[in-house]
């Protein structure tokens, strides 16, 4: 048995292990607990907003991770990524070739395409408000309350609806009656530096406070290009945050948000897996690069790029919270806000000295959203009713550099392919979530939501090269498709999603709960198209133009169950669920040169388990735990195609391929002990241990484009002063310095495009902060 076997076979029996104790300490009587990673109320309990309102985490019949700002900072987590495989099944890591993104996969469903025409599904939410684009996305932890991880469709409360989940940041709002401060700066390896800054002061004491924060986070590069000495992927970021909180009246509260972000990166380069192709008209195909040019990686990396080219973005977002209370039961909340992306990036995705997949994307694209809650809280009956409107604008100009993908014998040829796109979206729904307690113990919540999206779309491409067939190559959406196509780039879609949940409480930190969910992504047109081979599908049998791709749709049938006991020393989470998916959308890979399908490629079944254990031993000494298991499969694989090169169906009936971002297992255990100095302060090491399981990076799984599993430790030594107003933290990350794949591109239609992206290599960091 290999070590990953047996890796896979000690966490499952561990999982079981854990699961049988759960259904037995769901009966025991418990007292709270203080020592979750989530946020706590006063009286030590732990509360999040998972359904419109604050709750314990343990009376939501919700499979939910939360982390507050100390959890933030045990883990070492200065972005989002940092929460990698911190919570269950949940894969979220730096975006393919931008510094900005965003890839996030929640029980193995997430963006097939970093493309503005996909939706994501798994939405992102800041104070409320709902993020369109994984540009960007990757954000900044600096200011954060809490973090709130919600697996499962969403969208009988949440403003838009998403198939795989939801992550919820919470920022610290002002406080009304006192000045608050904290700051820490952070200097570590690859002189990376990270300064933080928060302020809260009341401008009128019980009336008005205003709060800014603050984040400067640069590093070197980490990967060099041994044929220059140039260094790429490092970090160069500025964050700002204004808020400010108006309560003229015990009954009103008004929260106005404004925040910046500014990145100017090097190029992110990732690392040829295959070999890279050019197509020689004259003699056939040849090789320019071997796969791995520089053997086993070891953060080596080439580009043809010569000059400054890198990654710009300005990110601007502004919102306006309203909560009025319209009696003791009844809350009205609205929600506006207006946001603006603007990244342009440079990207070799080829990631080599050859240019074939050298583009420039620039992105305009700006979303107005406004959101309406009732919410109701009586004794019996609990529920919110809420109203959402999106209208987005995305257009962008793209660049292809390819001068190096087409000769003629020895004759090399210049390509250049230029395109403009521009889409809107309008999205409208109404949706209502309501619980009752049918007694005491047994509460039945069942939830509705319709969504009405109406998409447009134009595109245009054309192409510029010295072998006169390859010139002025133009295709225009819709206009260059035959009647009556040549018109269709307006598109429509609606759906009904309900929820269902019953839960029985035996007693009052016991919970176990069964539910059942619809999901909806909604469809769109291929942003890949630069011709009618593009969106040429093979439709029972016959060779049909599909100019769009119709929605995704899930149901997920979970059941578990969240205790806890032992005074309060032991919090236990467990549950199973099963997904059923229709449609799934894909990008599929290979066929002719040059040419992207986009479609709907059939049924996929996700079943897994999940469990997340709390335990303090004694008051100085606490571990946390968290275990997910995937078992992903395609029931059912379309790939448009008659005769595909690559294809997941090589005998046209058999499916070989399993899904992307799935690794059967995630896991991680960490444990922090703290040492008592007496007037001298107190003294905290922790470290912690997460494993991430073999996955594809690809659809259509191509060999080069995985992750074997790995396991990544870090670890951490905290000093804090006796007040608790200045602490002194050392952090070392990857500390075995772990070699892993993180995401991958694959564009194997354009010279055998095929390239992974690593995480980063063992780090070490040293942190001084103050908070008071």
């Amino acid at each position: 048995m290999t070590m990953l076997n047996w890796t896979r076979a000690a966490l499952l029996a561990g999982c079981a292990g854990i699961a049988a104790t759960a259904a037995p300490a769901a009966a025991q009587d418990a007292v709270t607990v203080d020592t979750a990673t989530t946020q706590a109320d006063s009286s030590g309990e732990i509360v999040v907003t998972a359904r419109r309102r604050e709750e314990r985490l343990i009376d939501v019949p919700v499979a939910v991770t939360a982390f507050d700002q100390a959890d933030l900072q045990r883990i070492q987590a200065i972005d989002l990524s940092g929460i990698q495989a911190a919570a269950p099944n949940l894969n979220l890591v730096q975006g393919r070739g931008s510094a900005a993104s965003a890839n996030i996969f929640i029980r193995g469903l997430g963006q097939p395409d970093a493309l503005q025409t996909f939706d994501p599904a798994v939405g992102v939410y800041v104070d409320g408000v709902y993020l369109s684009r994984i540009q960007g996305a990757l954000l900044g932890l600096f200011d954060v309350e809490r973090i709130e991880v919600l697996r499962g469709p969403q969208g009988t409360l949440y403003g838009k609806n998403t198939t795989g989940g939801a992550i919820s940041i919470v920022s610290r709002k002002p406080d009304l009656g006192e000045l608050k401060a904290a700051g820490s700066a952070l200097y570590g390896r690859f002189d990376q530096i990270v300064l933080n800054g928060y302020v809260s002061a009341p401008l009128v004491t019980d009336k008005a406070a205003l709060s800014l924060a603050g984040q400067w986070d640069k590093r070197d590069g980490i990967v060099t290009d041994p044929r220059t000495g140039r260094r790429y992927n490092d970090r160069d970021s500025l964050t700002l945050r204004g808020i400010l909180r108006v309560q003229p009246t015990e009954r009103l509260e008004l929260i106005a948000s404004g925040d910046y972000n500014r990145q100017r990166n090097a190029l992110t380069l990732g690392y040829p897996t295959a070999p890279l192709l050019r197509t020689n008209f004259a003699t056939g195909a040849q090789q320019l690069v071997p796969a791995q040019p520089y053997g086993r990686y070891d953060f080596r990396a080439s580009t043809s790029f010569r000059g400054n080219e890198g990654q710009r973005l300005n990110h601007w977002g502004a919102s306006l919270t309203a909560n009025l209370e319209l009696s003791d039961a009844i809350t009205l909340t609205s929600i506006t806000a207006w946001r603006k992306l603007e990244p342009d990036l440079f990207i070799d995705i080829d990631a080599s000295q050859a240019e074939l997949g050298d583009v420039f994307v620039g992105i305009d694209q700006r979303q107005f959203s406004q959101e309406l809650q009732l919410k109701w809280d009586t004794e019996r009956f609990r529920g919110v009713f809420g109203l959402f409107y999106l209208n987005e604008t995305i257009a962008s100009n793209q660049l292809a550099f390819a001068n190096d993908l087409f000769a003629f014998g020895a004759l090399p040829l210049t390509f250049l392919r230029t395109i403009n796109d521009r889409q809107n979206t309008k999205s409208y729904a109404a949706f209502g979530q309501a619980t009752y307690d049918l007694t005491d113990a047994f509460s039945i919540t069942a939830g509705l939501r319709y969504t009405k999206e109406d998409r447009t779309y134009d595109r245009f491409t054309t192409t510029s090269s010295t072998l006169a067939t390859l010139n002025n190559l133009t295709f225009r959406f819709p206009g260059s498709l035959p009647a009556p196509l040549n018109v269709d780039n307006d598109i429509s879609f609606d759906a009904w999603t309900p929820s269902l949940t019953l839960s029985y409480k035996p007693s009052a930190n016991a919970q176990i709960y069964a539910s059942a969910a619809r999901g909806f992504k909604s469809g769109g047109f291929n942003g890949r198209a630069n011709g009618l081979a593009d969106l040429t599908l093979v439709v029972n049998g016959q060779n049909q133009l599909v100019t769009s791709f119709a929605p995704e749709t899930v149901w997920t049938y979970e059941t578990g169950a969240k205790a806890s006991f032992l005074g309060g020393r032991v919090y236990l989470a467990g549950n199973v669920f099963y997904s059923d998916f229709k449609n799934f959308q894909a990008r599929v890979g290979g066929g002719a040169v040059g040419v992207f399908p986009v479609l709907n490629a059939g049924r996929m079944s996700i079943w897994g388990a999940e469990v997340e254990m709390v335990v303090k031993p004694t008051t100085a000494w606490t571990v946390r735990s968290s275990l997910g298991y995937l078992d992903a499969q395609y029931d059912e694989f379309n790939d448009g195609r008659r005769a595909p090169a690559f294809s997941c169906n090589p005998t046209g009936t058999r499916i070989t391929c399993e899904p992307a971002f799935a690794p059967p297992i995630s896991f991680n255990i960490a444990s922090d002990y703290r040492f008592d100095l007496g007037d001298a302060g107190s003294l905290t090491v922790g470290s912690d241990a997460r494993f991430v399981d073999k996955h594809f990076l690809s659809v259509d799984n191509r060999p080069g484009l995985v992750e074997d599993g790995y396991w990544l430790v870090n670890a951490f030594v905290r000093y804090d002063d006796a007040s608790r107003r200045w602490y002194l933290q050392a952090g070392l990350r990857n500390a075995f310095d772990a070699l892993y794949k993180t995401d991958g591109q694959e564009f194997s239609s354009v010279g055998n495009i095929q390239t992974v992206y690593y995480g980063d290599p063992q780090t070490w960091n040293v942190m001084v902060g103050f908070n008071f």
